[in-house]
């Protein structure tokens, strides 16, 4: 009697057990700005607006993924750039990729794609070639800037585009374009 409940309890524990979520590893989307920081912004087009919603799809993109993504902001708040490091370190990530959208002097300009910045590290510029391929080419260049420097995790920070190239602010800032990038983003994720 006694070995039938052992094997009875040793059955439960295991069904338990294999319907129990295993951890995934995380990956962090950083929607950079946010609140009263509002990025490039051009013809009432503002970065802060387009990086949230590109960031909220990714994560959404991602929900069956590998990977748990995690968004350093998910609505429209300020939080400095220490709070963010701090954040992303509290997580120990996988990796981090932080979006911005990219802006010259010049009113209009016709200069335009991606740019990754990265760290000074192999494994930065491995994630960053890696991304450039999924994206299309871009200029990938080390950078000595604070998410960078202070985030332990792999990082890149990735300009979307040109906000005052009307061609890409178009792009960036419709339903289609959004959906498209994220869509990138997401599969890039979770073939890594």
């Amino acid at each position: 009697m006694k070995a039938i409940k052992l094997l009875a309890l040793s059955l439960a524990s295991t069904a338990i057990l294999s319907f129990t979520p295993v951890n995934k590893k995380v990956v962090v989307i950083d929607a950079g700005h946010g609140g009263n920081d509002l990025g490039a912004n051009k013809d009432g087009v503002l970065e802060k607006e387009l990086v949230l919603n590109i960031a909220q799809q990714i994560k959404k993109a991602s929900e069956n993924g590998k990977y748990d993504v995690v968004l350093t902001r998910s609505d429209d708040k300020y939080s400095t750039l220490t709070e963010r490091t701090e954040q992303i370190n509290k997580l120990n990530p996988e990796m981090v990729i932080s979006l911005h959208v990219n802006s010259t002097p010049e009113e209009n300009t016709t200069k335009n794609g991606h740019e990754i910045f990265i760290q000074k590290s192999v494994e930065s510029k491995s994630l960053a070639e890696k991304l450039s391929k999924k994206l299309g080419e871009c200029n990938i260049k080390e950078e000595n800037l604070h998410i960078l420097k202070n985030s332990k995790a792999t990082t890149v920070i990735v300009e979307l585009g040109y906000i005052n190239n009307a061609k890409e602010r178009e792009y960036l800032s419709s339903p289609d374009g959004q959906r498209q990038i994220a869509r990138k983003f997401a599969e890039f994720i979770n073939e890594n």
